[in-house]
């Protein structure tokens, strides 16, 4: 991918390299999604008008992707909304946008808060890691895309938490606020990120 050397993503690369110390383990992540987990109570995915850059939906709403759009921004000051609409707009063809939404141009108000579009930026920014089926493969921290099948989507973050038989939990929205819960191999995984 010729983008990926060029001047503008290294000036990304670097700008996100001093503004996002990284923590071991990807645990700052857990910990800023965890924080959600009793004050996102309502799944809410309606369209917003959202301030830009930094916008949100109010707290006490969203979905799975306001889940990991949250933490990035509390754990690491990555500001999802930002980084996608501006790949978005200078590289609109390699997003689903049209194909999937018939959306003509990038919309900073919607296009961070749907998951193929941050499987898209996870994807060109090279955070993609394998899909598999070894619990061992999911480490904190990292986010795991599902099809829930009919052509729905979700996202989470995997949590240094274990359920009983070992598998790590994970913090998401699937529909009733943002919970921590044993799902990760219940839904078929199609996207797996470590940032």
């Amino acid at each position: 991918m010729n983008w990926l050397r060029g001047p503008r993503w290294a000036l990304l690369l670097a700008a996100v390299a001093a503004t996002a110390p990284v923590a071991a383990n990807n645990l700052d992540l857990v910990v800023a999604a965890r924080q959600q987990v009793g004050v996102t109570v309502i799944y809410d995915g309606s369209y917003r008008k959202l301030a830009y850059p930094g916008g949100d939906v109010p707290l006490e709403r969203g979905v799975c992707t306001d889940v990991v759009v949250r933490a990035l921004r509390s754990a690491r000051s990555l500001d999802l909304q930002k980084l996608v609409h501006e790949d978005m707009s200078a590289h609109f063809a390699a997003y689903p946008a049209r194909r999937r939404w018939g959306a003509r141009e990038p919309d900073a108000n919607i296009d961070h808060r749907r998951v193929p579009n941050l499987m898209t930026w996870f994807d060109r920014s090279g955070q993609t890691r394998p899909s598999t089926a070894a619990a061992g493969d999911y480490l904190p921290g990292d986010l795991v895309a599902w099809d829930l099948g009919g052509g729905v989507l979700h996202i989470g973050i995997v949590s240094d938490r274990k359920a009983v038989n070992g598998v790590p939990l994970v913090i998401h929205n699937i529909g009733a606020g943002t919970r921590e819960e044993d799902i990760l191999f219940r839904y078929a995984i199609i996207g797996h990120y470590r940032l």
